[in-house]
């Protein structure tokens, strides 16, 4: 076994690789840009080595510099995590060169399956199926215009060197074809450093499920079971499980014996995921085609974990150091049922938009932190486990990938995963940027995900369930910050009456009114306490209720609120108050009517960058007349291209920002100007 080696990654990956390190005993060293001088997993190695600008291209993709820091604290091996140099085969060779072991498949395994197409052309010659599409190398786009018309809409674009969702685009119309082909290229090269695209026929409700390899250096190679990671969004994944629902021993053991083949046709050595996208047939089983090899570590890994018993990144440094498999496939067991939830920084009801911004509360459920999942040996009561790489008071950064942190439970079934799953989602609570929590218990409660009616469109066609649910009621919202009003208050009374804050009067009772905004709409709170120290609310024009509320703990409450009792959890920062209760959460703002007075007038004509970022082009010129919802300008933020539409139709006036230009959130773009009342 090591005894130190150096994480050339950040955030939740590189605190994952930590963990197990420190159990093991082995040193480590982190690595960090200008950004990340003061995150988490800097703080979670032994030492730390600064290694460049905020930007991954002037950070974590400088692999002599990474090397450098490697040979310059004595670390014997490095291990990349996932994205930035994971499947990067120069890096591999480099590592070797140095001397230092590289905890990942040979720089060959890398060249032979981290292309797409040459991964797919290799399976092809083994006689795996594969989905009909294009995989050579000439990418000129007439060529592919006309592959893409041989092989027939709908069609898929993906970056032959990617993965992730990045550089990948679903194409229905040949008219679509070239602006999604161009984006795709200018995505692939700034993430994978390589533009080559793959075209291929588009699975109609597809599944994607992928199969977890594990192979060592004296050539054993198995698989570790599979995982289900139907459910995307913009074609990155939302929400993992692993066993695939459905999916029949016999079709589990013929892709488990495919992905094995695969990896053994590279000699492949470490922790790898051969990925499938697989279709439903009439008589309910399910036919799979290989789709690529990712030579990395997936995000998803903890899943697989919870089912196994195992830790994958103990595994990878044991067969790095040159120890065989501790298991063989006989003795591989896979217990009860896991799902691993994505919780992002992003706005679901604007495209997934991404966010940023300082995570002013970040509280979870009762957890484990980077270890097997509850009801595997785990601490008790813990309800699920918790893998990030943030912590409360730290800034999501437009300069890396929005994911705060994973979510994993485990059940002796599916449905019992499900119910916890809901449970530790409930008691997640955060307040800054919009995450997608809210959004992700829609997803678990919805018909479809309970009854495992699963492809990778599922977000898309379950839209009125997920994007149109109603929302946590006015009069609880109002009700439980009408609770944290008079908590405040309370703490602030001393025990003589000229200290009270309630404004109580010899004479009659006291009232305070609050100009409440939920959802955009303004929600006017009375609080009356009357002579006799009873409360009343009323909310908007509603009739008043009694009210009573009782302190449960930190920022908990149960509510009376006429009769009916309600709970809920209430943090405030500044002129915004953050509720969560059982039936779902709001973000209630105190608004001063006065205070915002003219903010429409003062937007008028104003297109602005809603995450900061890069200007990647604009699709109108100064002059042009354009509609509602038209695609005006693209923006790079985050490691994906975000296309912003137009408000309100207008002429375009002005562009305010040159290609290439940085924007800050809130930057104007361009101006846009209404077309003058009773025009043609």
């Amino acid at each position: 076994m090591f005894k130190k080696i150096l994480i050339a990654n950040r955030g939740e990956i590189a605190c994952r690789v930590a963990a197990t390190a420190q159990r093991l005993g082995v040193r480590t060293v982190a690595v960090y840009s200008d950004a990340d001088a003061n995150a988490r997993h800097v703080q979670a190695c032994d030492e730390a080595v600064h290694v460049g600008g905020n930007a991954p291209r002037d950070s974590y993709l400088q692999w002599q510099r990474i090397i450098d820091a490697a040979l310059a604290t004595g670390a014997q091996a490095i291990h990349p995590g996932y994205g930035f140099l994971s499947e990067n085969e120069d890096f591999a060779q480099a590592c070797a060169a140095a001397g230092l072991v590289f905890i990942g498949p040979p720089a060959s395994a890398i060249a032979a399956m981290g292309s797409k197409s040459a991964a797919k052309a290799l399976m092809e010659k083994a006689g795996v199926p594969l989905v009909p599409g294009y995989h050579g190398s000439n990418n000129e786009p007439a060529f592919l215009a006309e592959q893409a018309a041989r092989i027939g809409y709908p069609v898929l674009i993906k970056a032959s060197a990617g993965g992730g969702g990045k550089g990948m685009r679903r194409v229905d119309r040949p008219e679509d074809f070239e602006a999604a082909l161009a984006s795709c290229q200018r995505e692939a090269q700034a993430s994978f450093g390589n533009a080559h695209v793959l075209v291929e026929r588009y699975v109609l409700r597809p599944r994607h499920i992928e199969i977890q390899v594990f192979g060592d250096m004296q050539g054993h190679v198995i698989h570790l079971g599979e995982r289900d990671c139907s459910v995307q969004r913009r074609h990155q994944k939302v929400l993992e499980e692993s066993p695939a629902p459905g999916l029949s021993a016999a079709r589990r053991a013929e892709m488990g014996a495919a992905a094995v083949a695969a990896a053994k046709a590279v000699g492949y050595v470490g922790a790898g995921t051969v990925e499938f996208v697989a279709e439903e047939l009439d008589d309910g089983d399910i036919r799979a085609y290989f789709m690529e090899m990712n030579t990395r570590l997936q995000v998803e890994h903890p899943v697989t974990e919870a089912v196994t018993g195992l830790d994958l990144v103990e595994w990878q440094l044991r067969v790095a150091s040159g120890e065989p498999l501790p298991l063989t496939q006989d003795q591989v067991q896979l217990r009860g049922h896991a799902i691993e939830a994505r919780i992002c920084a992003e706005n679901p009801d604007a495209d997934f938009l991404p966010a940023t911004g300082t995570l002013q509360v970040l509280r979870w459920p009762p957890h484990v932190a980077f270890m097997r999942s509850p009801g595997q040996g785990a601490e008790e009561g813990a309800l699920a486990r918790v893998d990030s790489g943030i912590r409360e008071g730290d800034a999501i950064s437009p300069h890396y990938d929005s994911m705060i942190a994973k979510l994993i439970v485990w059940g002796q079934t599916r449905a019992q995963a499900l119910a916890r799953l809901d449970a530790a989602l409930q008691h997640t609570h955060l307040l800054g940027p919009t995450t997608n929590v809210a959004f992700l218990r829609r997803v678990v409660g919805s018909h479809a995900f309970a009854t495992a009616d699963l492809d990778t469109a599922l977000i898309q066609r379950e839209r009125a369930a997920l994007f149109e649910a109603p929302a946590l009621p006015a009069e609880v919202a109002a009700a439980a910050v009408a609770a944290q009003v008079l908590a405040e208050e309370a703490a602030l009374e001393g025990a003589d009456p000229w200290s009270r804050r309630d404004g109580w009067r010899l004479h009659g009772g006291a009232v305070r009114v609050l100009h409440l905004e939920l959802a955009g709409a303004a929600v006017p709170l009375r609080i009356e306490r009357r002579h006799d120290g009873a409360v009343q609310l009323r909310v908007g024009t509603a009739a008043s209720l009694p009210f009573q509320a009782r302190t449960l703990g930190p920022h908990h409450f149960e509510l009376l609120l006429g009769g009916q009792r309600h709970t809920a959890h209430v943090y405030r920062h500044g002129e915004r108050y953050a509720v969560f209760t059982p039936q779902g959460s709001a973000l209630v703002a105190d608004h001063d009517p006065l205070a915002h007075a003219g903010d429409g007038a003062a937007a008028e004509g104003r297109l602005t960058a809603p995450m900061p970022g890069k200007v990647v082009s604009y699709l109108a010129r100064p002059g042009d007349t354009v509609q509602r919802g038209q695609a005006l300008a693209v923006m790079e933020a985050m490691k994906m291209e975000h296309t912003i539409a137009a408000p309100h139709e207008g002429v375009v006036e002005e562009l305010l920002y040159a290609v290439g230009d940085q924007v800050a959130e809130g930057g104007e773009l361009l101006r846009l100007l209404r077309p003058a009342a009773g025009a043609a």
